[in-house]
């Protein structure tokens, strides 16, 4: 599909929500348009769109569903940043997408869990559990490692970062891996004993990672959130302004107090 048809499709499906204003669009100079997931991503910006109009910019926040749209809406310039993703997700995609986008800062981590509607207790998982895991490479793999970290699966020695359930070499469970899109895998948590879910989809399901996952990603994962931008942006004032108001002290409190460990900040 092309990148146009993508675009249109967006246009179609997003929901935006207008901080100031409704006539403002990308590259202005005193407007911001960012792209982002409704949690916890919005609603850090829309914490910070009073602090942006002191400094005399106006926020316009677009919300996303899906880990595509964002960026190739940012690539045509029809967003000024995003912010739903981790610079390995950025990266993968840059190169199977053939993108020149780049990290601006980092925000927050958003531990992915193992979550069960089946079982409380991992000692309770079952031989031939289905486990169902985000089907994009990159968040993918995150979930596999996440698996072996915590000893349910071991992979093939040096993959990292590009694991599939390929390089899966034991399986004492016998557990068979289920690729789904992610924002689906909390509405998968009836069909199958367990899900791999990543902190932005769990927060929107209504799940807190800390107090419902039965398992949960550790503290120094890799895989912080990031603002990202187009390549050659990086000393934009209105994106330094952005930055400066999303690694404030106020973020920081507001995560802290909101998501109980669920998001944990990583400014």
């Amino acid at each position: 599909m092309k990148k146009s048809l993508s675009i249109l499709l967006a246009v179609i499906l997003v929901t935006s929500i207008v901080i100031t204003g409704c006539q403002s669009k990308a590259g202005d100079d005193k407007v911001i348009v960012v792209g982002a997931s409704p949690e916890p991503h919005a609603q850090m910006l829309k914490l910070v769109a009073d602090d942006l109009e002191k400094e005399g910019y106006e926020l316009k926040i677009i919300e996303f569903t899906d880990y595509v749209k964002p960026n190739l809406a940012l690539d045509e310039k029809e967003l000024d940043a995003n912010f739903f993703q981790h610079l390995p997700y950025l990266e993968d995609f840059n190169a199977q997408n053939n993108l020149d986008l780049v990290a601006l800062a980092n925000t927050h981590i958003e531990p992915m869990g193992l979550y069960s509607n089946k079982f409380t207790d991992i000692s309770e998982l079952k031989d031939g559990a289905e486990i169902a895991i985000p089907n994009d490479t990159v968040n993918g793999s995150r979930a596999l490692l996440f698996l072996e970290d915590n000893g349910l699966i071991k992979l093939k020695k040096g993959v990292g970062f590009k694991a599939t359930e390929k390089d899966i070499v034991d399986n004492p469970k016998n557990i068979t891996i289920i690729p789904l899109e992610a924002a689906q895998l909390p509405r998968a948590l009836d069909d199958v004993d367990a899900s791999a879910i990543n902190g932005n989809y769990a927060l929107q399901a209504g799940l807190n990672p800390t107090k419902d996952a039965i398992l949960i990603e550790r503290s120094d994962s890799p895989y912080a959130n990031i603002v990202a931008i187009r390549k050659g942006e990086e000393n934009s004032p209105k994106l330094k302004a952005l930055v400066k108001a999303l690694q404030s002290d106020k973020v920081k409190a507001f995560i802290e107090e909101k998501y109980e460990g669920g998001v944990i900040p990583s400014f």
